[in-house]
């Protein structure tokens, strides 16, 4: 069984940040790079972010 990520982002570069977007009922931010599978899940709230297909590394 598989879960499926609460939220996705498409982003355009391979350096993100999540910080869980509630303010204080949020988490702290933490910076995460997309590697090789082209995209990150923040270990916090698990939001995924998923870079472009025609996004440039960065």
């Amino acid at each position: 069984m598989t879960n499926e990520a609460p939220e996705v982002e498409t982003v355009e570069t391979t350096k993100v940040h999540c910080d869980g977007k509630e303010g204080a009922l949020g988490h702290p931010r933490v910076y995460l790079t997309i590697g090789l599978e082209g995209f990150v899940e923040c270990p916090y709230c698990d939001k995924r972010f998923v870079l472009a297909e025609d996004a440039a590394a960065h």
